[in-house]
């Protein structure tokens, strides 16, 4: 984690937003970002979620960058048990580029979850409706809203 620390560090001593024609830009916010997911790799996302918690999407120049701001936050927030959080980390990725949330594998199953274990959660409904999941039955565990529960219970029900 030394070197993303000190990426960081170095990031923080540039400007706000990168200068146009840049190959590479960097600016503090790219590297708040790539903090969130180096952390949440570790599978610490109490660490992701405290580098992640003042990023805002106008703070990235591309469309693609401010989804996968959202995507990386949902990994985090659902990584957390938070479903609410990951559905709104999920919706303001795909406001900003509907592809990156719909295409995509790995965010797809992330994308379901929520709709399957938690329909009555705030923000749900919405990405069910944004995101359109396919059908799959819910979690029958009586009045349960633990996502790893359902994960485990959604997985053993697909063998």
């Amino acid at each position: 984690m030394t070197i993303a620390q000190e990426a960081q560090h170095a990031a923080h001593r540039l400007p706000p937003q990168a200068p146009a024609g840049r190959l590479f830009p960097i600016s503090p916010a790219a590297a708040d970002l790539y903090t969130v997911s180096v952390h949440w790799a570790l599978g610490d996302a109490g660490a992701a979620l405290d580098a992640g918690q003042h990023l805002r999407p106008e703070r990235f120049p591309t469309a693609e960058r401010k989804a996968r701001l959202g995507t990386d936050m949902a990994r985090t927030w659902r990584a957390w048990g938070s479903p609410e959080q990951t559905a709104h980390a999920l919706l303001n990725g795909q406001r900003a580029s509907p592809g990156e949330v719909r295409d995509g594998p790995a965010i797809r199953n992330i994308v379901t979850e929520p709709t399957r274990c938690h329909p009555r959660t705030s923000g749900v409904r919405e990405l069910h409706v944004a995101v359109p999941a396919p059908p799959l039955t819910s979690c029958s565990l009586a009045g349960h809203e633990h996502p790893v529960l359902c994960r485990a219970r959604a997985e053993a029900s697909s063998r």
